[in-house]
């Protein structure tokens, strides 16, 4: 597991490197594209008859819809992506692009919420009449589609933000049109046109409060910063409570994906060579304490100083 090499500042040491690679299921790709096609065929029907009913709030919906379509083909594109092997230029191979997914998607639904927001706001000040059974139904059978495209996507591992980001959208739009429905008996029961448009704001907010989240979850993953469900502070006590252990440094933690997360760092162990299975017990730990699949690990007997222990040093 460990092997010597020579370093650069000359004194011996330990490179233990451990792989441990968390995979999607095999059906990823049919409930993908299961949920896909559904969602296509119900922002179709939405946007139809968000225009013959005059309804804000069904184009509202009908572009929420289209954002979780996006959301679908980003995450069952880069699962594509990430599953082809490294390359001599790219080591790491390609599972990073689910990160870059994450941030486009969040990136582009925002956008345009704000663009729905605004002409919900517009409707206001002029009032529309609004089809409010046209509405109902219509946003009914949204609540259908989304709450079996959840499902199906469900069955797939959550754990991906990607996917997780998916399956949000996809509960959050089967709230927003029950929303919808209410707002379309409403409407018919007291002829309030303002509903409609307040209905779409509501939406829009609603879009934005789910979406922030994972907009600044995958903000910081494609800066490297350490995993939200990952504390910084609880590896390093880790490390530094492990037998023979009295220096860590040069400890970095970052992801690889939206799924995988890779750790360095340097093991200060003046007396020398760790016992046999020392590495193997740290590499297990990391995995199961912190979900840390993809250590690699310099033991350094701290004789000479390290030009990267230093906190502020890279």
């Amino acid at each position: 597991m460990a092997s010597h090499h020579a370093h650069e500042h000359d004194h011996g040491h330990h490179h233990g490197h451990h792989h441990g690679h968390s995979h999607a299921p095999a059906t990823f790709g049919s409930a993908f594209a299961i949920a896909t096609v559904l969602n296509l065929a119900l922002v179709a029907i939405q946007a139809a008859y968000g225009v013959l009913a005059h309804s804000m709030a069904l184009l509202a919906d009908a572009g929420h819809n289209a954002g979780d379509v996006l959301a679908l083909v980003l995450a069952w594109s880069s699962h594509a992506i990430s599953q082809k092997h490294p390359t001599e230029r790219y080591t790491y191979g390609f599972r990073s692009t689910s990160i870059f997914a994450a941030l486009i998607n969040a990136t582009i639904l925002l956008v345009v919420t704000g663009a729905i927001a605004w002409a919900a706001i517009e409707r206001l000040f002029a009032p529309q009449p609004v089809a409010g059974v046209t509405v109902m139904v219509v946003a009914a059978l949204a609540i259908v589609i989304n709450g079996a495209a959840a499902a199906i996507l469900a069955r797939g591992n959550t754990d991906d933000l990607n996917v997780y980001g998916a399956f949000l959208h996809l509960m959050a739009d089967a709230a927003v049109s029950a929303g919808v429905v209410v707002a379309g008996l409403v409407i018919l029961l007291t002829g309030w046109l303002w509903i409609d448009p307040v209905a779409s704001l509501v939406i829009s907010g609603v879009i934005v409060w789910s979406t922030w989240g994972l907009l600044r979850d995958a903000a910081k993953m494609s800066l490297q910063g350490v995993p939200p469900q990952i504390a910084p502070g609880a590896v390093r006590i880790y490390l530094q409570t492990l037998p023979a252990v009295v220096e860590v440094h040069d400890l970095h933690i970052w992801p690889m994906s939206t799924t995988e997360t890779a750790l360095t760092c340097h093991l200060v162990m003046p007396n020398g060579d760790p016992q046999p299975d020392f590495l193997e017990v740290v590499y297990v730990g990391l995995q199961q304490r912190f979900g840390i699949g993809h250590p690699t690990i310099q033991i350094e007997r701290g004789d000479r100083p390290c030009k990267l222990s230093p906190e502020h040093i890279v």
